[in-house]
């Protein structure tokens, strides 16, 4: 795989994750769920600025949760009040 390809398939990636993120964010925001968890995540690091951006704009929270190695993240999505408790 030439570094063009390597690139372009860290941009889907990237891209599928922070889908992923949008949605959890939706359910949470619209009330449909009290909290979701988005387990796995491989590009955390380039996913928790807009993913914190996302969720202020939509009246929620995102607490990332790194594995012990630090290798992948989870990301919960909670409503704002949570940062009250």
């Amino acid at each position: 795989m030439d570094t063009q390809e390597g690139a372009a398939a860290v941009q889907r990636q990237l891209d599928r994750e922070l889908e992923l993120i949008r949605n959890a964010i939706a359910l949470v925001a619209t009330g449909r769920s009290p909290r979701v968890t988005v387990a796995g995540l491989r590009l955390g690091d380039a996913l928790l600025a807009p993913a914190e951006r996302l969720a202020r704009q939509a009246g929620v929270r995102v607490v990332p949760k790194w594995t012990a190695d630090e290798s992948g993240v989870d990301i919960s999505v909670e409503p704002a009040e949570a940062l009250r408790e």
